[in-house]
């Protein structure tokens, strides 16, 4: 009888921590690196970067190189230099600088990178884990966001835009989640935002994470869920359109423009987006 009480109370033990399985994430190393990736239960990796090379991966990013401001008046001059973008101590560092730049676009004084996926890394669904530090500043705006890849339904925002995370510079504790459809002169939009019990998102890493399926997307912080919608539309075409399509992703550090405003005397130049990886899983298929 004493030996049997031991072992009843070890199989408890056990069936406990199966049970609390379905709530962790499962380690798992997926690439050459031996990097121990996360993996959340029900979900594959499909596509990620740990930006553990000397140099961006070109095979996987590529690079906007222009000073039109993003169509939001923004004041920056995207460029492809390594002074803008480059690896640094295993992370993607995406750079914003004030100085005076001139290009086929023009001249500006300031500099920045937006780096996307487009036709490298494109998909229907998924989840969506970034983990980053933030710039913080006014008149500072890093994005991590998704555009269609095919444009199937028409022009922006027909065909629709989901951000991952936004934040403005000057409000360095809160962060955005939003998705913009609609149609020509029907722009429509739906979101919330987040902000942090204590500190700054400028002060350490955080993972931001999109989970986006048929009918619903959901957005959260550090395993925390701060975000659902399920309700949008593309003029003249039928739900979920426009989301369901190929998107990629995009990063980038823009200055200024009409949401933000610009820079003013207290906001410090450079300026940094900090990017320790990007993953996308898809949903296992029973």
């Amino acid at each position: 009888m004493k030996y049997i009480i031991p072992v009843i109370l070890c199989l408890i033990l056990i069936m406990a921590q199966l049970l609390n399985s379905g709530c962790t994430k499962n380690s798992t190393k997926p690439d050459q690196d031996g990097d121990s990736i996360d993996v959340p239960p029900g979900w594959e990796l499909v596509w990620n970067d740990e930006f553990n090379g000397e140099q961006i991966d070109l095979a996987k990013w590529g690079f906007e190189v222009n000073g039109h401001g993003g169509g939001n008046n923004e004041l920056q001059y995207y460029t492809d230099r390594a002074e803008n973008s480059f690896i640094e101590d295993g992370k993607l560092v995406i750079q914003a600088l004030k100085e005076t730049y001139s290009g086929p676009d023009g001249e500006r004084e300031y500099t920045s990178a937006r780096m996307r996926t487009a036709n490298k890394g494109d998909w229907k669904y998924g989840r969506f884990e970034i983990r980053a530090k933030l710039p913080v500043g006014r008149g500072l705006w890093p994005a991590i966001w998704m555009l269609p890849t095919d444009w199937v339904y028409g022009g922006w925002p027909a065909s629709g835009e989901i951000d991952i995370m936004e934040l403005l510079g000057q409000e360095p504790w809160k962060i955005y989640g939003t998705i913009h459809f609609g149609g020509p002169g029907n722009h429509l939009q739906a979101g919330t935002q987040y902000s942090l019990p204590a500190g700054l998102f400028s002060d350490n890493f955080h993972e931001f994470c999109l989970e986006w399926d048929v009918n619903e997307m959901r957005w959260f912080v550090d395993d925390t869920l701060y975000g659902t919608q399920n309700n949008w539309s593309s003029t003249d075409h039928d739900y979920p359109a426009p989301f369901d399509q190929r998107f990629h992703i995009l990063l980038n550090v823009a200055v200024g423009g009409n949401w933000p405003g610009s820079p003013d005397q207290t906001t410090v130049f450079p300026q940094r987006m900090s990017v320790d990886y990007v993953r996308v899983f898809k949903r296992k298929i029973n």
